[in-house]
């Protein structure tokens, strides 16, 4: 489908929004994949007849926010939610480093994107198993805003903590962080002697971070026992979500029958309350209802 002019004008604003959280309009064309300097100048003056539709979409999807396109879907601040977002804020407003631990399905993306899209010099990382040390640092400094092209990884991860550095309240997200490789996992202890009291960093996973740490500081790893001093040697541990949170779901995303929420929440409660699958529970009654 063919975008209208009111598309385009809110992909505009969306973009204004996501280069307003860094520090120079260079550095937010840095952090954008396939994108030149021109491109976005030209779209935030209006200059518009040049730009191909390729390029509103690619744009589009770098710059979305959390729930923008998702049909209306009502982002409800949960217990969770409200322990990340202050577990994220003071992180960032101290420049500390905390690891948050989390039941699959409670919201920690959700709530770290969230965050990321309404707050300057955040910057969000959603890890993965298959990824190397090089890919890792070139991804930081893309987010950061620094073209990785030319640089050996080793000059990439000084401008990296140079441009941090400069930054007044930088915040470094790592989602999922449990799954990262023994080689990456080793970089965040480089990360934080460098940036100790410069950035906040924020960790976010399962709690299956508990059993990799406690093995490798039973094993003696080499960064292990670093590591987890680097951390407080204590994690940011979110209630699990209730019954009353669901509740707050269904009637924000339009569900009112008592009986229609009481069959979520009973959903829910058989899946560990999986925010997931509230979201798809909620669906499933509204169409049962033809809505």
């Amino acid at each position: 489908m063919e975008l209208t002019t009111k598309d385009k004008e809110q992909i505009c604003a969306r973009l204004k929004a996501y280069v307003d959280k860094y520090p120079s309009q260079n550095k937010a064309v840095g952090s954008l994949k396939s994108t030149s300097a021109g491109t976005v100048s030209n779209i935030l003056n209006g200059k518009w007849e040049n730009i191909s539709e390729d390029m509103w979409r690619r744009i589009a999807d770098q710059v979305g926010t959390v729930g923008g396109d998702d049909a209306g879907w009502q982002i409800v601040e949960t217990g969770a939610y409200q322990e990340i977002t202050y577990a994220l804020d003071d992180a960032q407003k101290y420049k500390n480093v905390t690891w948050v631990v989390g039941e699959a399905g409670c919201g920690k993306t959700t709530t770290a994107k969230m965050y990321a899209s309404e707050h300057r010099e955040v910057f969000y990382l959603q890890c993965s198993e298959d990824i190397y040390k090089g890919e890792f640092v070139r991804e930081i400094a893309r987010l950061v805003g620094i073209r990785g092209e030319g640089y050996t990884v080793r000059e990439l991860w000084k401008a990296i903590l140079d441009n941090l550095i400069q930054m007044d309240a930088p915040l470094l997200v790592f989602d999922e962080a449990d799954k990262l490789t023994e080689s990456v996992f080793h970089y965040f202890i480089s990360l934080y002697n460098k940036l100790e009291d410069k950035c906040g960093v924020v960790f976010m996973s399962t709690d299956y971070i508990k059993k990799r740490i406690r093995n490798g500081l039973r094993w003696e790893k080499a960064g292990y026992k670093e590591f987890y001093s680097r951390i407080g040697r204590k994690y940011f541990e979110l209630e699990d979500t209730t019954p009353n949170d669901v509740y707050a779901i269904c009637t924000a995303n339009g569900l009112c029958d008592r009986k229609d929420i009481d069959t979520v929440i009973k959903d829910a409660e058989a899946c560990d309350f999986d925010l997931r699958r509230v979201k798809k529970s909620i669906h499933r009654v509204k169409r049962m209802n033809g809505k």
